[in-house]
């Protein structure tokens, strides 16, 4: 970078194990519903919606919530890689992304009880589709759903829990084969994990179950298995629910708690929510969920924390960093608005060619515009 490239958090490269980072915003992982032929294989949508946010700047682009096996896809139209050929279809997306300055990451999931449900009809968005509409049986810890909305779930075997420890730990097998830098695990939103992790909605009474230690055992063997397969030179990354804001749910204090026993983990996202019916937490606003990432940053400085919240600005964004001390921050809808955010971000903040994180063909469209009339 030139001598007058403002002193910035926001673009200051991060480097966490092998990985060096150009700037501290991500890419959000987000749901894109977007295979029809419902076989959990990526296509073009996410090379072209990945791919641009890789072009626009963004330092880390995350894939939506990828499922671990085809049982756990939040609805039939998400992205799997449970196989080799979802691997290979990834790793197009990957070499894209990358060859745009971008690091690639995949989130895993599975949704458990929040497993195929209708993203689209109005009315039933979230609600779980029957067989007859292309619906499965899905699973929980204990057959206690995390939403009201959702079709009865199984209460999962031991022998089950194993098998999907074995599952999380293949698809990061295929994840490093496909080329990804670093590997989300989604232990956030009601999902498979956060089921776990809840005594809302685990109720077993064996050693998956129970006190926090018995809660906490599926999410540790889940890492503890991944970071043996998963390089060393990569990061491993968690994105939890910092707090349900549902009393005698998962909280802030249980995510601090737990990370005391992850070792192996280098970067947390914190998000919140998932649990419940109704949303009983701060009202939504530029950086509302941000003191749960500062919180977890204050516990634990040696973690790389980044934070999520409706920043919709380059000046949010800086000033979040700046007064929070987290070290990056995931941008979601702001993101699908704008593929060009970190771009537009730099701009504002007074970056300038050739300093904008730009890709060179757009150059002819960079801040600030030519002044001089063109003849």
């Amino acid at each position: 970078m030139s001598s007058t490239v403002p002193e910035t958090r926001l673009f200051a490269p991060a480097t966490i194990r092998g990985l060096t980072l150009r700037n501290r915003l991500f890419l959000a992982p987000m749901c894109q519903y977007a295979l029809n032929d419902r076989d959990g294989l990526a296509n073009d949508w996410q090379l072209t919606h990945l791919g641009a946010r890789a072009a626009g700047g963004f330092s880390l682009v995350i894939t939506e919530a990828t499922a671990v096996a085809p049982e756990g896809r939040i609805s039939a139209e998400d992205v799997g890689l449970w196989s080799a050929e979802h691997e290979d279809r990834l790793a197009r997306v990957v070499d894209f992304v990358q060859s745009q300055g971008a690091a690639a990451g995949v989130q895993l999931a599975h949704a458990g009880a929040k497993a195929g449900t209708e993203p689209w009809l109005p009315g039933y968005r979230g609600a779980s589709l029957s067989a007859e509409q292309g619906g499965w049986q899905t699973f929980s810890p204990a057959g206690i759903n995390p939403v009201s909305n959702l079709a009865p779930s199984t209460a999962m075997s031991r022998d089950q829990i194993q098998d999907s420890v074995g599952d999380w730990v293949a698809a990061a097998q295929r994840a490093d084969r496909a080329g990804f830098d670093v590997l989300q695990i989604h232990a956030a939103h009601g999902y498979l994990i956060h089921q776990f992790l809840t005594p809302v909605t685990n109720q077993r009474t064996d050693d998956y179950g129970g006190n926090f230690d018995g809660r906490t055992r599926y999410l540790r063997e889940i890492v503890a298995g991944i970071r043996d397969v998963w390089p060393e030179h990569k990061p491993l990354m968690i994105r939890f629910s910092g707090s349900d804001w549902v009393e005698g749910s998962w909280s802030i204090e249980d995510t601090s708690a737990v990370l005391n026993h992850l070792p192996g983990v280098d970067m947390v996202d914190v998000s919140s929510g998932g649990i419940g019916d109704v949303y009983t937490g701060p009202k939504p606003g530029p950086g509302y969920q941000l003191p749960l990432a500062t919180r977890i940053k204050t516990d634990h400085p040696d973690l790389f924390v980044s934070g999520v919240g409706s920043i919709t600005s380059g000046l949010q964004a800086e000033e979040a960093l700046q007064e929070t001390g987290i070290d990056a921050l995931s941008i979601g809808r702001a993101a699908l608005r704008n593929p060009n955010f970190p771009v537009e971000a730099a701009a504002e903040l007074g970056f300038a060619k050739p300093d904008l994180p730009y890709a060179a063909q757009y150059w002819r469209a960079t801040w600030p515009r030519n002044p001089q009339p063109v003849s």
